[in-house]
Parts: C-alpha cells; structure tokens; sequence
C-alpha cells in the first residue's frame, strides 16, 4: 500500500488507487496516517473530528470508522491489520517508505545534510527529489481540525524550508538562468519575505541584469515601509549597495539561511 497525503488523500493498493470515499473515514485515515506507527488517543480521533461538543454516539461511531478501514483493506493486505486497537486507542502501521510525507522528510532531511557537508550535486537531486513528490497542498481535500492542523502547519513549514535549501543549491550550482523566473514567481506571491527577494537580485545580478536587480530591491523597500512601516535588513542593504557599486556580492552572517530560516523548521 502507498499513502498520499501531500496534496488530496490517496491509498493505492498493488497499483490501483483505493481511497475511501466517506468523508470521515477518510479524516480518520488522515489522521491516523499522520501518526503512523504512533498510538492515536480516542480522545484525539473524537476532538478532531467533532470539537469540543461530540455526539454521545462518537466513541461508538469512531470505532465504525475504524472498522469500515479495516474492512476496506483487510481482504488486500493478507495477514495483519492496518490499524491496530490499543489500549489507550489506535495505531496504523506502515513503513516509512509508504507513506510519502515521511519519504519527504527524510529526502529534506539528506539535502540538507549533504549540503552542510558541502555535496551540493547531491543536495539538490535529493532536495528537488523530495519537493517532486507534493501535489498540491497537504491534505488539501481532508478537513483540519484542532489535532490535524498543527501537523499540516509542519508539512508546510518543512515544504518551504525545503524549497529555500533547494534554491539554495540551485544557485550554487550556477543554475541562475533557471532560478529566475520561479524567484519572481515566489517574489510577488510572497510580497514581505526579503530572502525570495535577496535570492532573485542574485541571480538576476549574476546573469548581468544589474538594472532588474535593483528594481526588485526596490519595490521590496517600498512594500516593507508601507505594510509594516520598517526598512530591508542589513543584508538585504548590503546587497543593494553591491549591486550599485558592482563589488562582488559575498553573504554575511545575517545572510545565511540558517538564520532567515531556522533549522528547527524542520524538526520533527
């Protein structure tokens, strides 16, 4: 069984894909599949799914939502159940390698270690690798209650820190011409965030469009005085004034990307 759950929810059973259709048997697999090989309390499944005003009916109409999954897939998988019953709730068990949440993570996780250790070829097959395999947001056609959203929100976090480590090796690998347009895509999709900014006025003044450059600078000042009534960071600065001046552009400390982003992003 293959699991889906960066974009719509999808099962594929022995290639065929298989994903409930009730509305909350597929919460609960959503769920449950974000803490695969953990136990999930009743209590959470019933908080998630109903707030904090449950039916008297929930445990018992929990327990059928467990049941209808068991009975979907028990026949497909042979020995052994999906999910099993705990005392304190329920498990769903799978390998890391089913599951492509967790194949991502563990892909992001490789790209960045590769790239601390200075393999940046390989930082980047890794880290496009695992961005290739989101189709849309998390869970885009699940719900997301009080349980589910704080683990959809780490995803997220995790894509985007991915995404930054990704256009990071990118563009040490010289792929300036490339970076472009995607940086002018996320520049006006992400009006605020000076290090899209930054990253497309380097690769811009890289690939001698000096003018270009200074024009993103520019409307990014504009927009952080106007929106949040501050000015461009140091760095952001610095840049600026070596794009003017045409000194070779060097990161400082304010630059790096372990600062811009913390690492702890992407922690589990």
């Amino acid at each position: 069984m293959i699991f889906r759950v960066l974009g719509p929810l999808e099962v594929t059973v022995q290639g065929t894909v298989d994903t409930p259709t009730a509305a909350k048997v597929r919460w609960t697999l959503a769920l449950l599949l974000l803490r695969a090989n953990h136990v999930v309390g009743r209590t959470s499944i019933i908080t998630e799914l109903w707030g904090e005003n449950p039916p008297r009916s929930a445990v018992t109409t929990a327990q059928t939502y467990i049941y209808q999954l068991r009975k979907k897939y028990q026949d497909r998988l042979g020995a052994g159940e999906l999910v099993e019953t705990r005392l304190a709730g329920y498990l769903l068990k799978a390998d890391e390698a089913q599951i492509d949440a967790r194949v991502f993570e563990r892909l992001s996780d490789q790209g960045h270690a590769s790239l601390e250790a200075g393999h940046v070829e390989r930082a980047a097959r890794q880290l496009h690798e695992a961005l290739a395999l989101w189709r849309g947001p998390a869970l885009a056609d699940v719900p997301a209650g009080p349980v589910l959203a704080p683990h959809l929100t780490h995803l997220e976090e995790t894509r985007t820190w991915t995404l930054r480590l990704r256009i990071l090796a990118d563009r040490r690998l010289g792929r300036h011409h490339d970076l472009i347009p995607e940086l002018q895509f996320l520049a006006a999709a992400h009006p605020l965030d000076e290090w899209f900014h930054q990253q497309l006025m380097i690769a811009l003044t890289e690939t001698g469009r000096r003018a270009d450059a200074l024009q993103v600078y520019e409307r990014i000042r504009v927009t952080l005085g106007a929106e949040l009534g501050v000015h461009p960071s140091p760095g952001l600065c610095r840049l600026q004034h070596d794009v003017v001046t045409g000194d070779p552009w060097t990161p400082g400390p304010e630059a790096d990307l372990d600062l811009v982003l913390p690492r702890s992003h992407a922690a589990a």
